[in-house]
């Protein structure tokens, strides 16, 4: 393809991304970095290294609902195999170079791979890369985390991502929801009062409102992702469930701020009506993961178990 068929490409993608944002009223910038996120995902999908990464977190959500279920400008995996920044780096840089993609007018920008620890807390959570996709003069930053040795339960899932033009799917693994939920309960556990993923309670929240699960699939989940991250499981309600937690100040202050920040729907929800929600939805599964016994109720979407 010609520099001008290229050029003539990006152009016509960028008028209708513009063209859909404005019918959709979404911000144009997230719909571009989500656009150069989802063809990248599309290029991973028809490499080797499809079998090494699933998709997880706020793009995972987009794959169930075909919306932005919050704003994001990052995609999240689970890796397998080295998990050295230099490895990571190279595989990212050959996904950039993939030619045999259908044209959709983006040119990743393999020069420009940056890898970095991520660290929460002190405590490393795997590698984040950074670099940059052109549409025509348009730069995208773009941004993927990737976390390494997560146990994923009951297994990924095999998804063709949803599209935002009329252009091939991505087929790529995924993260069951049980995974979702038993990631995020781990953090709410394991960080206690310093928790600041307000993220977490508000995805935990939504999913067991739209959601139906499977309570013994969601209490194997849960006891696997302890588990694998060596997190004792707790017999209690813990501090990031509580009481205490609910109606602290500085949660609440940082709840509305983060609602506020992403234009979040929650029907003016506050943070202690969620966790009082989020109780009645995890302890059950938890505290029979924790006792090592079955758990076979079912939670219709909106709950409660039954």
């Amino acid at each position: 393809m010609s520099q001008t068929q290229v050029k003539n490409m990006a152009v016509s993608v960028s008028q209708r991304l513009l063209n859909l944002a404005r019918e959709r009223g979404e911000n144009y910038q997230l719909l571009l970095t989500r656009y150069a996120l989802e063809r990248f995902l599309y290029r991973l999908s028809i490499s080797r290294y499809a079998h090494s990464f699933v998709l997880k977190g706020a793009f995972r959500f987009m794959a169930w609902t075909n919306e932005a279920h919050r704003p994001t400008r990052d995609m999240d995996f689970a890796g397998t195999g080295d998990e050295s920044p230099e490895a990571l780096g190279m595989v990212i840089s050959e996904l950039c170079w993939i030619e045999d993609a259908p044209d959709d007018g983006l040119q990743f920008d393999a020069g420009m791979v940056q890898v970095e620890a991520i660290r929460e807390d002190q405590v490393y959570q795997g590698l984040r890369v950074k670099f940059v996709a052109h549409l025509g003069n348009i730069p995208i930053n773009v941004q993927i985390d990737v976390g390494f040795g997560d146990a994923v339960t009951p297994g990924p899932e095999v998804i063709d991502y949803p599209t935002l033009l009329d252009q091939p799917a991505p087929r790529i693994r995924a993260y069951p929801k049980e995974s979702v939920v038993a990631e995020k309960l781990q953090a709410m556990v394991a960080i206690g009062m310093p928790n600041s993923r307000m993220k977490d309670f508000y995805d935990i929240w939504t999913m067991a409102r739209v959601f139906p699960f499977e309570g013994a699939v969601l209490a194997q989940a849960i006891k696997a992702t302890f588990a694998r991250r060596k997190t004792t499981l707790p017999e209690n309600v813990p501090t990031g469930l509580s009481d205490e937690f609910a109606q602290d100040s500085g949660k609440a202050a940082q709840w509305g701020a983060f609602v506020k920040r992403n234009g979040l729907e929650t029907g003016g929800a506050s943070l202690p009506q969620v966790i009082a929600n989020l109780r009645g939805f995890l302890l059950p599964p938890l505290h029979a993961a924790a006792a090592d016994k079955g758990f076979k109720l079912t939670w219709p979407a909106g709950g409660p178990w039954q």
